[in-house]
């Protein structure tokens, strides 16, 4: 199910955007934009919480630090 959220923009852009409306999808670059911005604090998260992981350790095997950023990756 669909959620409606509301972005606040000024006047003049607003008009600029309904000058390009026949050229630009507005909702379906904004959704882009929000899909891409959340993976990329995700990713961001998950290699932060992997480097805490990786620093209370003693080591890891090779390799292991590749496949974890891999299968995130892969889950998106």
């Amino acid at each position: 199910m669909s959620e409606i959220i509301a972005v606040k923009v000024s006047r003049e852009l607003k008009k600029k955007m309904k000058t390009l409306k026949k050229e630009v999808n507005w909702p379906e670059e904004i959704r882009r934009f929000i899909e891409a911005k959340v993976r990329e604090v995700e990713a961001k998260k998950t290699i932060e919480r992997i480097t805490r992981e990786i620093e209370n350790t003693e080591g890891v095997p090779k390799g292991f630090v590749v496949k974890l950023v891999r299968e995130d990756r892969e889950s998106h």
